[in-house]
């Protein structure tokens, strides 16, 4: 019996692990290939096919623009169903929209400073925010190092994450779970399992303050390291990290494709594509926003915020240059070609496609989210819905994906 129990306990090499691991996945991109393949029919488009050849520049008539935060948007997140949405600010308020009706459903106040004892909310600046792929939990995380988490169907407040040493910068929910990763200043990534509210674990390697992070279905998440020039991919299993160098500034944000590939932005005015299998950039475009200043003295745009319409090769960048830019990713990810531009003043501090890529959502501010480098006086603290018109060929689809 003792010799029995031994043969039960040994532990499995790390090889057995791995291939454990790879097979476990396989299952899981098989069940997510036949949910996905019975939603696309359903949404009555593939993304497979070239979203951007049936998309359109909108009307700018049909923007419509939210207002309700009095300083600086600073994030924002749509609810996995498309029908509302979530956005924070600089005066740490954080207000959820009826995106049909455009009006506010729930507003959470932000305190003063010297309250957080008593105040139930921020009490600074909010600079990042995620929602759970059910749509049951919203995370937000601050300028003083908390991260909140709130139950998003009724923005009650149920438990608050301390451990960070400095502003939390960037928040995601690994899809298909409640595992949660936040990145911040103090230059960590930190793990924690908002379920069962506790701390999982913390992950070192970048040199400098982490200004970006997203994350997908894999257990794994990528982050951009501002000055470091580093974009990681955080294995999260097997506790490593791949380091990519593309950038000549700080890296300020950065967005999943898909499970493979990766777009940033950079204060040098650059937008990079990568693959997750090459440790430099795909391809870069250099002053994504062209420039500004004085002859002689031109600066590119800065690129603050940039999204992606998941699964497709649709990317949007936005930056202070009066304009949200939407791509075409070429064919392999090699190549970025500009599709249109759409009007907007102000700084793009936040982009979200909706989850059906029928509407992109921008949080517009007077100023960075990070900072207060500059001040665009005639630009509107505001949500704009942009609604992202097909073309016939596009739109007339049979629902049966036929």
């Amino acid at each position: 019996r003792k010799k029995d129990n031994e043969a039960d306990e040994i532990e499995e090499t790390a090889q057995e692990k791995k291939l454990r691991l790879a097979k476990l996945y396989l299952k899981q991109l098989r069940q997510q290939g036949e949910y996905l393949a019975g939603w696309v029919h359903v949404a009555g488009q593939c993304r497979g096919c070239a979203v951007c050849e049936q998309l359109q520049p909108p009307d700018t008539a049909a923007i419509r623009v939210l207002r309700g935060h009095q300083l600086p948007i600073t994030c924002l997140v749509i609810s996995p169903d498309d029908k509302c949405i979530f956005s924070a600010a600089k005066d740490c308020s954080i207000i959820k929209w009826d995106v049909e009706s455009g009006k506010k459903l729930h507003v959470i106040p932000g305190g003063k400073k010297g309250t957080e004892a008593q105040h139930v909310g921020h009490t600074a600046h909010v600079l990042s925010m995620a929602i759970s792929s059910d749509g049951k939990y919203l995370a937000t995380g601050d300028r003083n190092k908390l991260i909140m988490i709130w139950e998003a169907v009724t923005c009650k407040h149920l438990y608050k994450f301390t451990g960070h040493r400095d502003a939390v910068t960037g928040l995601s929910f690994q899809k298909g779970t409640h595992q949660l990763y936040s990145a911040s200043h103090d230059r960590s990534v930190k793990v924690w399992n908002v379920a069962e509210n506790a701390y999982v674990e913390t992950l070192f390697g970048h040199q400098d303050a982490i200004t970006g992070l997203d994350s997908l279905s894999r257990e794994c998440c990528v982050t951009s390291g501002g000055r470091d020039g580093t974009v990681r991919v955080w294995k999260i299993p097997e506790e490593s990290q791949l380091v990519f160098y593309g950038h000549q500034g700080s890296i300020d944000c950065v967005q999943l494709i898909n499970e493979e590939h990766m777009v940033s932005g950079a204060d040098d005015g650059s937008v990079a594509l990568w693959g997750l299998s090459k440790k430099k950039p795909l391809t870069t475009v250099r002053q994504a926003h062209s420039n500004h200043g004085a002859q002689g003295l031109e600066q590119p745009y800065w690129i603050s915020s940039v999204a992606t319409l998941l699964n497709s090769d649709v990317v949007a960048t936005g930056s202070h240059s009066s304009s949200v830019r939407l791509w075409k990713c070429g064919e392999g990810f090699r190549r970025l070609e500009p599709l249109f531009d759409i009007p907007l003043i102000g700084f793009v501090n936040s982009l979200k496609f909706s989850n059906a890529g029928d509407f992109l959502v921008v949080g517009v501010g007077q100023e960075h989210r990070l900072g207060r480098w500059w001040r665009i006086k005639e630009a509107k603290n505001s949500i704009c819905i942009i609604p992202l018109q097909r073309t016939a060929a596009g739109s007339a689809q049979p629902a049966d994906g036929s």
